[in-house]
This record gives structure tokens, C-alpha cells and sequence, in this order.
């Protein structure tokens, strides 16, 4: 599986990677693992999965973390997470 992380504000990608994870785990321990690495990578808060961001990724496999899903204050409009290859 590859997940692929997008830090972004006004329209502009501020950062970006690729997590790969070819573990036997299940897609959820993996997208879990993989947001808590690239939160690591990016020195942030673990966002909170709130209802409206799990629709979304369910939909799409692609979610955005607002200012709303995190307790600190960030610093950029929004986290995309896309997964992009099962």
C-alpha cells in the first residue's frame, strides 16, 4: 500500500511523501501507521478523524485534516492523505 501526504496552504503544496507499507497488517493499522509517521516527518499533531473525515476517506480513499481536526493551531489551510495504491 501507498499512501501519499500532502501539506498544503493558499493553493500551494508545502510538503509532500510517500508512505509505503507492504506489511500483512490490516488497511486500517496501515493508513493509522502511516499518519502517525508522516506526522512524525512533519513535526505535527496527530489530527482527530472526526465523522465528515471518515465519510470522505471511505468515499474517495482520499480525506483532508482542516484546522477543525487538530488541537493545536496549524500553520497551513489542510493534510490530505490519498491512498494511491492498495
Amino acid at each position: 500500500m501507498r499512501i501519499w501526504f500532502k501539506l498544503c496552504k493558499d493553493n500551494h503544496l508545502l510538503k509532500d511523501t510517500v508512505i509505503t507499507d507492504d506489511s500483512d497488517d490490516t488497511r486500517t493499522h496501515k493508513i493509522f501507521r502511516a499518519l502517525e509517521e508522516v506526522c512524525y516527518e512533519f513535526d505535527l499533531s496527530k489530527p482527530l478523524w472526526l465523522d465528515s473525515t471518515i465519510s470522505e476517506f471511505k468515499r474517495h480513499s482520499k480525506a483532508r485534516f482542516y484546522q477543525d481536526n487538530f488541537v493545536d493551531d496549524i500553520d497551513f489551510d489542510f493534510l490530505e492523505i490519498h491512498v494511491i495504491e492498495e
